[in-house]
């Protein structure tokens, strides 16, 4: 059968060549049908060179398939292979396929040999590939006695490895006894051979365990060479050395190693040649010796370097060249190079091909008559030899088939038969290898069939290619036709491309091309069809992409991918970083649409993509993570050039974490005069690693380094080596020089002294010089320590001097100081100002003026004058109340100055006097002025009480600032209406002696809004305003207030009641909270309308303030009022009291306390005896003596009258004294204190008793006997 060629109209894009390279396959894919007679088709084989694992069975793969299906046969080594005289062989059933069982018994080399399997059937033979089977090796090293290796420090040295030849070839590393691998680099690496090359030694490379080892990976075992031992010594150790072991002649050729050009080790001369196979890696290797150590460059002659396929290994010393093609034959150089020269090596390489296909032979199938060919065309390097076999015979010795015709790569077939039907084998082959294919002829006459699925479904992204299938097979070859629709037409190639297997591309689908489509194959045996579906499906589309992110270390990073697609699909997300799977980590969390990485450290910088999956597409976006910190400290500081005054640092750089550094923070320290303290020298740039530095003198000077760049600053790096510079003299004086007094008779010669680094020098002194400016005197000095004040006495009261203080070391002096001026010591004023008076400017202004005290008087520097003013009291005030005087300075030689915010309508004194740095002088005679009447200020209050129909009553304090005698009051009024709109403004003038008004002649249920002025003779003031209602009916409004608040309180609760006057239907509540505290007042509802009200759950021995509010039409809160709980007693705990055997007890307790009472009262009145009755009775006996509650002593009744007892809502006094309604102890039971009780809210219920008790005579002690209870109160 014979496929159409597909059609070449349209041009094909880069895009579509994975289209095609699929088509292909669907091409060479076709097959027949397994119901079909067709000669063996070989599907499985081993590879052509087998190596196996001797510990294991053989296996020796031969799969074929055919109709009727294929008998198996092998040969070995070009002769017939019996399997069923070896018991160890056995074939699988229904397969080729051998097992030789040598785990067992027999060994694996016996099987050593050529292999080939044969599938034959009644239409034709298939043979597999020559299978060479070898057992895979791994030999032991030969026992080898190795000497210890003696170098100089710098020669070369190669260890050679040299493995036993195993197989397949064993992968060489080398490694210490630890099995630690050795560490490799451009002075020291491994070979392509196996050996270890040294460029030059160092002191470092000397150790007695080089190690080589050999992995055999087929067999999974690993051999050790012997360990070798280097020792790399210095020339004078060497010569010892030799001395002791070689002979003069040989003690003489050891000289010293010194730096030296480069040579090779490997390869030898200045050419070698390299043949490489085609498909190959090539690898090409150069390693060169030298001190320093040599840098290997390469380039290709008369050409350049594949750009993807080339890679360097081994530090640059391998190139490789993976995929070789005979383009890559040519020349190519390696060149090594180091300070003290270069030289090259060029390689010669050739690239040979093992044979490969360029048209390998493809299955033939016709029908009777038909003509077809066979092409086997393959190449290589030197050109194959082709040969033809047909049923695994030579086709020379083959019977003869007069359909068939021989033309080199070609078999031409021409009215073939049934008889026609065989297998041919092609084979090319050169001295690199062979390639072997089969390839059936098989006749026969078959209506058409269509193999693909019915009514398959193919769904497709939009603006994509669509491949509707239609596999198919039929002899003759049939014809195919595709239908859209039900009733639709052939679709033809202008729009459509056919392809020759039967598929049709839709080279770009779009919504519309969604539908049904039927391929119709023809032949001249039958037709057969079949109906495919496809479906157009939106692409999806990231719609929200990850974006670019620098993040400095430890922070948070979230990246955002937010996926648009088609609702039908259902799209799976997953992140990755650098294509591969995410950390393991629980730092990376990944929802919905986010990727968050939190605690961000290094190891997560990179690209992260996110991937966006359906059934159908694909899409992925990606964005790199930068992750950035502050520079990592310098290292390696370096001082060099040290000169007296200078010297230069050196450094190297540390990581810049992602962010370039931008410049270098230079600091020193001073250790012998600041040790531990930091200062800065210098900063350079971010690419400088040196800066030359300028040095003080007799400093001992450690440096360090930190580096910026835009996330901040490094921490410092190690301090550098010290550096002590030479001594010198002073460069600098003291600065800030001043000359002040202390007292009137000196002078006070301060300075900034130089601190250790500027003092240049060990021995640091200063002279201090000085004279009076206006004088002839010669300058006075004297030499001081290193201090910073000197004070001159016996000087006159502020004279000007010359100062100057220069600094001395035991080198020498500093330069020349500068002359300052100061002064002397200065004194109280002496003179007061004269000529005071005072210009009123108007009711809060007044304006000073006064003349200049002469300078001599001054005695001191002139800071101002200084104005005392206060208003001025009567004799008959002045007494009663301090004068508060108030205090303006004008600071220089000012003669006159302002004083505001005076009050209107008042007397003022004043007084005038002169400042200087001593401070105040005498005071000027006092000047008396008067200011005159201003504007009021606004009333103090006003009040808008009893509304009626038609007027209000206004009632209001006078301003609180009258300024002036009041001489009326304006009201202006305006009524507003439901919108909140003003009315017409009303005024009305009220005579100043009135604080009553009531204003008539109001429209009913108006609101009113009113403005209440004072006046003077000055003007009207500032206004107060007010709005008030009048009221619907006749009926008279009561303004509501709360009056008459009172608080009893007990231990833990306070009854609190109240008078309250106006409408009805409010709604009352009770806050409290601690006196003098600022927390938030806590708040009760009062139940109804009741006026009074239980607060329960207080603290004992606590002030509270309370006040009463309402809820209504216009709500208002009562005045507060304080009270007071009684202390905590233990008589408050009822839980047992209320137990009989508690209440025994404690009426023993009782007696036995009165008893001790009695018996105390006796001795203290000298052994008198007086009845225990007769004691209660004889209240104002003054030697009746009671226990004091606080302390437990006696004390005295009082004598005092008795008096009624405390009103509602008393309080506890300030010195904490308990009255009886206060007291912790229910007196009710000895018929005093409160006649009542508290009930369970506690609201107070009952009256307080008639009954008299006293008052107590001094502040703790009570007037009454004191109870039992409280009796054991007292020794508790």
């Amino acid at each position: 059968m014979q496929l159409k060629i597909m059609p070449k109209k349209k041009r094909l894009s880069a895009g579509r060549v994975p289209l095609i390279l699929f088509l292909c396959q669907m091409i060479s894919a076709l097959e027949v049908p397994l119901d079909l007679v067709q000669p063996p088709t070989i599907t499985q084989q081993s590879p052509k060179d087998y190596i196996i694992d001797p510990r294991e069975n053989i296996v020796v793969q031969c799969e074929a398939k055919g109709k009727p299906p294929p008998s198996f046969s092998w040969t070995r080594n070009g002769t017939h292979f019996d399997i069923d005289k070896d018991p160890l062989v056995t074939m699988k059933t229904g397969s080729g396929t051998l097992i030789i069982n040598i785990m067992s018994e027999g060994k694996a080399e016996t099987y050593e040999g050529i292999y080939q399997c044969t599938a034959r059937n009644e239409r034709g033979a298939a043979i597999s590939n020559n299978i060479v089977i070898r057992p895979s090796r791994s030999p032991l090293w030969t026992k080898e006695k190795l000497e210890p290796m003696i170098l100089q420090n710098g020669q070369p040295l190669v260890l050679p490895c040299r493995p036993p030849i195993g197989l397949p070839p064993a992968i060489i590393f080398w490694m210490d006894n630890s099995f630690q691998r050795l560490p490799q680099s451009e002075r020291v690496s491994q070979g392509l051979n196996g050996d270890l090359y040294f460029s030059n030694v160092l002191p470092e490379d000397t150790r007695e365990d080089y190690i080589c080892y050999a992995r055999f990976n087929h067999t999974q075992t690993i051999q050790q060479k012997q360990p070798i031992s280097v020792k790399v010594i210095s020339v004078d150790e060497l010569n010892d050395t030799l001395a002791a072991n070689l002979s003069d002649t040989e003690f003489y050729s050891a000289k010293s190693s010194r730096e030296r050009p480069p040579t090779f080790l490997t390869p030898e001369g200045n050419a070698s040649r390299k043949e490489e196979l085609r498909g190959n890696v090539l690898s090409l290797e150069c390693i060169a010796e030298g001190l320093p150590t040599p840098i290997i460059y390469w380039i290709k002659e008369d050409g350049i370097l594949p750009v993807n396929r080339t890679f360097y290994r081994n530090f640059k010393k391998t190139l490789q060249i993976t995929h070789v093609s005979e383009a890559d034959s040519g020349n190519y150089q390696c060149i090594a190079k180091n300070p003290l020269g270069a030289i090259h090596h060029t390689i010669s390489v050739t690239v040979k091909a093992a044979p490969y296909w360029i048209v390998a032979p493809q299955n033939l199938v016709l029908s009777p008559g038909e003509d077809g060919s066979l092409i086997c065309r393959a190449n290589g390097n030197p050109k194959p030899r082709i040969s033809w076999l047909t049923n695994g015979v030579p086709i020379e010795i083959a019977p003869d088939d007069p359909s068939r015709k021989i033309d080199g790569d070609t078999i031409i077939f021409s009215n073939v038969q049934e008889r026609s039907s065989a297998v041919y084998q092609c084979n090319a082959s050169n001295e690199y290898g062979y390639l072997l294919a089969n390839a059936f002829v098989n006749v026969l006459a078959e209506p058409p069939r269509i193999l693909t699925s019915a009514n398959t479904l193919y769904q497709v992204i939009a603006n994509r290619p669509a491949l509707l299938d239609c596999a198919f097979f039929g002899s003759p070859l049939p014809t195919i036709e595709w239908f859209k629709g039900a009733k639709g037409r052939a679709l033809h190639e202008d729009i459509y491309i056919l392809h020759e297997n039967g598929t049709l591309e839709i080279p770009v689908a779009q919504k519309d091309s969604t539908g049904t489509y039927t391929c119709v194959a023809r032949n001249k045996l039958g037709m057969a069809k079949n109906e495919v579906h496809l479906e157009i499906k939106d692409p999806t589309r990231i719609i929200k992409q990850p974006e670019y992110a620098i993040v400095q270390r430890g922070s948070t990073v979230s990246f955002e991918c937010k996926v648009k697609h088609d609702h039908t699909l259902i799209p799976t997300v997953m992140w990755l970083k650098d294509n591969g799977e995410l950390p393991s980590d629980e730092r990376f969390t990944v929802d919905k649409d986010h990727l968050v990485v939190t605690d961000v450290d290094d190891r997560d910088g990179g690209t992260y993509t996110c991937v966006a999956n359906t059934t159908l597409d694909k899409v992925s976006a990606s964005a790199v993570l930068s992750v950035v910190d502050v520079p990592n400290p310098p290292i390696d500081l370096e001082l060099t050039n040290q000169l007296d005054k200078s010297v230069q640092l050196t450094w190297t750089p540390g990581d810049d974490n992602n962010s370039p550094i931008t410049k270098f923070i230079i600091e020193y320290e001073d250790t012998m005069h600041e040790a531990g303290l930091w200062h800065h020298q210098a900063e350079v740039s971010g690419t400088q690693t040196t800066a030359q530095l300028k040095l003080s003198p007799y400093v001992n000077y450690s440096f360090r380094v930190t580096a910026v760049n835009n996330i901040g600053q490094s921490l410092p790096s190690e301090a550098s080596e010290q550096y002590f510079t030479k001594a010198a003299e002073p460069d600098k004086n003291p600065t800030e020089v001043e000359g002040l007094g202390s007292e009137p008779d000196n002078l006070v010669i301060t300075w900034k002294p130089l601190n250790g680094f500027e003092s240049n020098g060990p021995g640091l002194q200063y002279k201090v010089s000085w004279r009076q400016k206006d004088g002839d005197d010669e300058w006075t000095s004297v030499l001081v320590a290193n201090v910073s004040k000197y004070i001159v006495s016996g000087t006159p009261t502020f004279v000007p001097y010359l100062i100057k203080v220069q600094a001395l070391n035991d080198v020498g002096f500093a330069p020349e100081p500068a002359e300052v001026m100061g002064h002397s010591g200065e004194d109280l004023p002496m003179v007061a100002p004269g000529n005071v008076h005072v210009n009123v400017v108007n009711s809060t202004l007044a304006e000073v003026h006064w003349d200049p005290v002469p300078l001599k008087s001054i005695r001191g520097h002139l800071q101002g004058y200084r104005i005392y003013y206060w208003k001025a009291q009567s004799s008959s005030r002045r007494d009663k109340r301090h004068i508060e005087k108030k205090i303006l300075t004008f600071q220089g030689s000012k003669t006159h100055g302002m004083l505001p915010g005076l009050e209107p309508f008042s007397h003022y004194a004043l007084n005038v006097r002169v400042v200087n740095g001593k401070g105040e002088g005498p005071a000027s005679p006092d000047r008396v002025f008067h200011t005159p009447e201003g504007v009021p200020s606004a009333p103090s209050s006003l009040k808008i009480i009893n509304p009626s129909l038609d007027s209000l009553t206004l009632e209001w304090d006078p301003p609180s600032h009258p300024n002036g005698i009041l001489t009326e009051y304006t009201l202006k009024y305006q009524p507003i209406n439901s919108t909140h709109e003003l009315g017409p403004l009303l005024d009305l003038k009220i005579p100043a002696n009135k604080t009553r008004w009531i204003l008539k002649n109001l429209n009913f249920s108006t609101r009113y809004k009113f403005y209440f002025y004072a006046h003077t003779s000055a003007g009207p003031g500032s206004h107060i305003t007010e709005e008030a209602i009048t009221t619907m009916d006749a009926v008279q409004a009561v303004n509501p207030r709360i009056s008459n608040l009172t608080a009893t309180a007990a231990e833990t609760y306070a009854n609190i009641s109240w008078e309250y006057e106006g409408p009805e239907r409010v709604k009352f509540y009770v806050e409290y909270g601690i006196a003098g505290s600022k927390e938030e007042w806590r708040k009760e509802i009062v139940n109804g309308s009741r006026s009074f009200f239980g607060l329960k759950g207080l603290m004992p021995g606590t002030a509270y303030k309370v006040r009463v509010g309402a809820e209504g039409d216009s709500d208002f809160v009562s005045s507060e009022d304080v009270f007071e709980t009684g202390p905590a007693m233990a008589s408050r705990q009822v839980d047992i009291a209320t137990q009989g055997w508690f209440i025994g007890l404690m009426c023993a307790v009782a007696l036995l306390i009165l008893i001790l009472l009695i018996v105390c009262f006796i001795r203290r009145n000298k052994g008198g005896k007086y009845p225990v009755k007769e004691k209660e009775d004889a209240h104002a006996d003054p030697e009746i003596q009671p226990m004091k509650e606080d302390d437990g002593t006696f004390g005295e009744y009082s004598d005092a009258e008795d008096h009624k007892p405390l009103k509602k809502g008393s309080r506890t006094p300030s010195d904490r004294t308990v009255k009886k309604e206060d007291s912790d102890d229910s007196l009710v039971d000895y018929g005093e204190g409160v006649n009542g009780q508290f009930n369970e809210d506690g609201s107070f219920i009952g009256q307080y008793s008639g009954k008299k008790e006293k008052e107590p005579a001094e502040g703790n002690e009570s007037s009454e006997a004191p109870s039992p209870v409280n009796a054991m109160n007292s020794f508790v």
